[in-house]
């Protein structure tokens, strides 16, 4: 069967770019490049490390299609596309028809792996060489680390483990999938480290800080229940007064809002370098806001695209009236086209709705194909989600005042007034903070998995089925290759 292989066309681009080409190839440890890099002859210097240490950072931006399918598979959004045959993979993650044999799914196993490979190899060799800044280096790494571990424990739960080795051919025979709790406990262990060694200002924009690896950890602690540590975390950060709710909601989402007060950790895109749909991932462009975009549009502030991931008429209607974030959230595309003399096609499983906060505007500086190259920023931590994180885990440790004081920052914020505060308690409030958060977070990929570690998904999400659909199915040839040492998620 042929897969998609990870071939490095350069030592340079090693460390710099993707750049990546595509192959056959059985495991996402099979991956071979076209000679060996001699470890011995590499990290000498500190600028050694920090190219490996972009290479690291580089795999993030192959996360837009994690993002996306956190809400097609949720109920806030509808695959959409041309057709039925559309991407696929896609069309069955959001009817609940996914099967092991899925090729986003298998491009998520595949990318997330390829970042924790490239973390491994910094941490395998982070005693050759010594220099100042090195701990602030393994800091970023295990971050780094500890964020693909975070995204591949969501979507697959077990997952095999290798500690600070990188991962060798064959190892998938011998290295069991880690249970989650020891998955967790890695992430954990990577974020305590970061937390000491990180500063709470990024050395660099886009680079890691203190606070990312705490609103990391608060809520690597909250997916496991654990809300007392959760809210203890998240509370230090707070306090920290380093970061601030941006006044006007809509300006978050502009290309000129990335990187702003709100802003705990960005992924960074630009559009440095064109990709095609043989290799999305060699994108250093947000791949997801072209596949967002309206279908054959013609008109002001907007630029086309694909058509998918379409909000449903549920989420739209979600909202209460006066809440400022509805029509930044979501566009109406019929009222936007009467307003603005604009024209629009209608795709697969058209809503009449689009998923503004990540469609492309004029203006954006694209190269090479523009649905795949565009510099928008993914929000991925953003401080309402801190909040909101934060009243989630006091009310369920305890602390109901606290949690309604984080509540209300946000809600204030949506409202602009303070007559619409929660003033509830208990489990009502705790329903209080699960509706919120998807209000406030809509479109940016966090809903299914709210839904799934809340126990809400089953009675939610349309063909979810309970005990199976919680976790994502391993790739068909992951198992096929592990020679019986891995066994396929339950239900698949």
């Amino acid at each position: 069967m042929k897969m998609k292989k990870y071939y490095i066309l350069s030592l340079l681009l090693l460390f710099t770019t993707v750049n990546l080409t595509t192959s056959c190839s059985e495991s996402f440890i099979n991956e071979d490049a076209p000679y060996s890099l001699d470890a011995e002859n590499y990290f000498n210097s500190e600028a050694d490390y920090n190219k490996a240490l972009i290479a690291a950072y580089d795999m993030l931006q192959s996360t837009y299609i994690n993002v996306m399918l956190g809400e097609i598979a949720s109920d806030n959004t509808l695959s959409g596309g041309e057709s039925a045959n559309d991407v696929i993979g896609i069309q069955q993650i959001d009817e609940m028809t996914h099967t092991p044999v899925n090729s986003n799914l298998k491009d998520i196993w595949n990318w997330m792996f390829a970042g924790v490979q490239r973390c491994n190899y910094i941490m395998e060799f982070k005693d050759k060489t010594d220099f100042a800044n090195k701990d602030q280096v393994i800091a970023e790494t295990r971050f780094l680390r500890a964020y693909y571990h975070f995204e591949l424990v969501k979507f697959f739960g077990p997952i095999p483990l290798k500690g600070d080795k990188r991962f060798q051919v064959d190892d998938e025979k011998s290295i069991p999938r880690a249970p989650v709790a020891d998955v967790y406990a890695s992430i954990e262990a990577d974020l305590f480290f970061a937390i000491d060694h990180l500063s709470a200002t990024p050395a660099q924009t886009g680079r890691v800080t203190k606070g990312a690896a705490q609103a990391l950890l608060g809520k690597a602690y909250l997916y496991q229940n654990k809300f007392t540590e959760s809210a203890a975390v998240l509370d230090q950060l707070i306090s920290a007064n380093t970061y601030s709710l941006v006044a006007d909601y809509n300006s978050i989402f502009e290309n000129a809002g990335e990187n702003g007060s709100e802003s705990v950790f960005e992924v960074q895109y630009t559009d440095a370098q064109g990709a095609d749909f043989g290799c999305l991932q060699c994108s250093e462009g947000n791949v997801a806001v072209g596949f967002n975009g309206i279908r054959n549009y013609s008109g002001p502030l907007f630029d086309g695209g694909y058509s998918f991931n379409v909000p449903t008429q549920e989420a739209y209607s979600a909202y209460e009236a006066g809440d400022n974030r509805k029509n930044v959230a979501i566009l109406d595309i019929a009222a936007w086209a009467a307003a603005n003399n604009a024209t629009y096609g209608t795709g697969y499983k058209h809503t009449g709705y689009f998923n503004r906060k990540y469609l492309a505007r004029k203006g954006d500086s694209n190269i090479g194909d523009q649905n795949l190259t565009n510099p928008n920023n993914y929000r991925s931590i953003r401080y309402a989600d801190v909040l909101l994180m934060a009243a989630e885990a006091f009310n369920r440790s305890g602390n109901d005042a606290k949690a309604t004081d984080y509540l209300n920052q946000v809600r204030r914020r949506a409202f602009g007034d303070t007559n619409h505060d929660v003033s509830v308690s208990g489990p009502a409030l705790t329903d209080a903070i699960w509706a919120e958060r998807r209000l406030e977070l809509m479109g940016e990929g966090h809903r299914f998995f709210d839904l799934v570690r809340t126990g809400k998904a089953a009675g939610t999400i349309t063909g979810f089925t309970a005990n199976k659909n919680e976790l994502f199915p391993i790739p068909y040839e992951e198992i096929q290759f592990s020679n019986g040492n891995w066994q396929q998620n339950p239900g698949y």
